[in-house]
């Protein structure tokens, strides 16, 4: 059975394969994936469709609540500034992330946007989730591309 991780990076080869960059996302609820997407930036022609904002939307509407308080997010990539106000927002109550992002990331990089004061609420994070893996995938993807 694979991991949340696992189906988090299955959706980053996904989104890699379209021609994204390859981050993937899954929430999980009481156990059960809930929702799960990769990048749609170009797909959507829309800047803020990182795989975060798109699960958390997905899973929004599936239960009908602004609120995901007891949800957990699985990401290959460190959230940026964005994605990290949106699971603030969210009140997703864990955070698994991949590999850190030392330009992008705000969690544990940048702005360390859970640790300001005026951030209203803060999920418990665990960054390293299979960092190798979800490295490579970015690596990869950006080198084809120079």
């Amino acid at each position: 059975m694979p991991s949340f991780m696992d189906i988090a990076l299955d959706e980053a080869r996904r989104a890699g394969e379209r021609g994204e960059v390859p981050v993937g996302g899954v929430i999980v609820r009481a156990g059960e994936v809930l929702v799960s997407a990769g990048n749609r930036t170009s797909a959507d022609r829309d800047p803020t469709a990182h795989a975060e904002i798109v699960v958390i939307r997905q899973a929004a509407a599936l239960l009908g609540s602004e609120r995901l308080d007891d949800c957990d997010l699985y990401v290959t990539l460190e959230p940026c500034a964005m994605c990290a106000g949106a699971i603030a927002f969210a009140r997703i109550r864990r955070l698994y992330y991949g590999a850190a992002d030392p330009k992008g990331g705000a969690v544990d990089n940048g702005v360390k946007f859970f640790t300001a004061p005026t951030c209203h609420h803060r999920p418990e994070v665990y960054g390293g989730l299979s960092e190798a893996e979800a490295s490579v995938l970015l690596k990869n993807f950006f080198r084809e591309r120079r």
